[in-house]
């Protein structure tokens, strides 16, 4: 009876392990799928904000194209009224030019809280940047998940017990071929 005691009891602290590995092996790939679909978030959260900043940057060039002209249009009246001519032809159009433009230009700082396309480029690779970041953050959170779970179900004894249970294949990292190029040292792993 003593015999059959031990032998349970070493059976259940058995059974108890392989479900810890099961699940340890199940959490891991959850954990992998989970940092997929963080890389796949990031991704499309890039793919939406690109072509919106493209379409603002667009807005804001095209408008100081065609502002700048006016404006040298416009000194270059002012400057032909200061020389000693009298010239009212000449006054009026440049008042009717400058009070267009005013107008224009109200408008614009209405729709526009900033004129300089300088800036908005500086914010547009600020953006672009803080994207690009995001998506590698989480592919090295991705990676790193992948080499946890590959370690996991290679590992003695959660081999065997993804053997006969879970089945899973081990994952591979992402990697980005073009970067790999870069680099003339290539690892033998």
């Amino acid at each position: 009876m003593n015999a059959f005691l031990i032998m349970m009891a070493i059976l259940v602290v058995l059974a108890i392990a392989v479900f810890s590995i099961y699940n340890i092996i199940v959490k891991e790939h959850n954990a992998v799928q989970r940092g997929w679909a963080d890389v796949i978030t990031q991704e499309r959260q890039r793919s939406r904000i690109i072509p919106e900043l493209e379409r603002v940057l667009q807005q804001h060039q095209d408008y100081e194209k065609e502002l700048l002209p006016k404006i040298t249009a416009l000194r270059q009246g002012i400057n032909a009224l200061q020389n000693n001519n009298i010239d009212t032809k000449l006054q009026n159009h440049v008042d009717q030019t400058s009070q267009e433009l005013i107008k224009g230009i109200h408008v614009a700082v209405e729709a526009y809280p900033e004129l300089k396309a300088s800036d908005s480029f500086a914010k547009f690779m600020y953006e672009i940047t803080e994207q690009e970041d995001n998506v590698g953050a989480a592919v090295r959170i991705f990676n790193q998940n992948v080499a946890n779970f590959n370690a996991c179900i290679q590992s003695f004894p959660n081999n065997i017990v993804n053997g006969f249970f879970n089945k899973k294949q081990t994952i591979e990292i992402f990697s980005d071929s073009k970067a790999q190029a870069a680099f003339e040292y290539k690892p033998k792993f």
